[in-house]
């Protein structure tokens, strides 16, 4: 049986409309976040063809309903950002879970890539590590993901049309 790789490229001939929806909610953390993930944009994409458009949610809880809203509305890719700390209850466990898995749902239900950068933390600390600190910057690997996921998507497409 014969193996094939498909080779993910970026198609850059049409522009490429990206969407960030970011908390407010922990901003210390989410405005860095940003800050790695629009630099990640701009190392891969002429900002001056394609589009960043930054859409802030209230709260991690809010992500996902502007996440769809964005991807509805035509962006090619959506990148979440957001802060969950641990606190005294259990609370931040359930937000984490149903954030993710409707950020799941939305992806496959649509599919168009959906970068996550929803850090689930015990600590300021262990976000701020993840926000530019010694263990990268989670916002910056969300739209590498997102960006990667839509070229490789382009690649199916692409054999797919090749193969008919």
């Amino acid at each position: 049986m014969p193996i094939e790789t498909i080779e993910p490229t970026l198609d850059q001939t049409d522009p490429i409309h990206v969407a960030v929806v970011v908390s407010r909610y922990n901003r210390y953390i989410t405005d860095a976040l940003l800050a790695g993930a629009t630099d990640a944009f701009s190392n891969r994409l002429t900002p001056t063809k394609h589009t960043l458009t930054i859409i802030p949610a209230t709260g991690a809880f809010e992500i996902p309903t502007l996440a769809a809203a964005a991807l509805e509305t035509g962006y090619h890719a959506v990148v979440c950002l957001g802060c969950i700390i641990k606190g005294e209850t259990s609370h931040d466990h359930h937000l984490a879970t149903a954030v993710t898995r409707a950020l799941i749902d939305i992806s496959i239900a649509l599919p168009i890539p959906v970068g996550l950068g929803v850090l689930t933390v015990d600590s300021s600390e262990q976000a701020e590590a993840r926000a530019g600190g010694p263990l990268g910057n989670k916002g910056a690997e969300a739209m590498d993901a997102a960006l990667d996921t839509l070229a490789a998507m382009h690649a199916l497409e692409t054999k797919l049309g090749a193969s008919e």
